[in-house]
């Protein structure tokens, strides 16, 4: 657990194959976007992307994925993945087939720097309250 609000909770999610990743986590169950107000909505999304930014200025990845599927749990929850050309699942998503491994001295580097986002992430969102 990264943090935890009224309304949302962040996790830094413990994936060998890829460091930095994280959950944004609506707390009530909720199926859809859309059964959230407008203002549940920008609140959700406001935390979505600090948490983007954290990853992108620590990780410093070549692209961040954001995806928000939910087909096996009906739970709203983002998930905020930095994506490396090396990791083990590009150019795919990281529930397709791996493709490569990546070099483990690279995992260690990106493993050490993901300690440093629970840190980043909780700065980022007290400046947004």
């Amino acid at each position: 657990m990264v943090w935890r609000g009224d309304d949302c909770r962040v996790i830094l999610v413990d994936d060998g194959d890829l460091p930095g990743f994280c959950r944004v986590i609506w707390n009530r169950h909720q199926a859809d976007m859309t059964d959230l107000t407008y203002g549940e909505r920008e609140h959700l999304m406001s935390l979505v992307f600090v948490v983007e930014e954290a990853v992108r200025h620590v990780m410093k990845p070549a692209k961040v994925n954001l995806a928000a599927l939910g087909n096996m749990v009906p739970h709203i929850h983002w998930h905020v993945i930095p994506r490396f050309q090396d990791d083990a699942f590009f150019p795919g998503s990281i529930w397709s087939a791996r493709t490569q491994e990546t070099p483990a001295s690279l995992l260690a580097v990106r493993h050490q720097l993901a300690f440093e986002l629970p840190e980043v992430i909780r700065g980022l969102i007290s400046r947004l309250y």
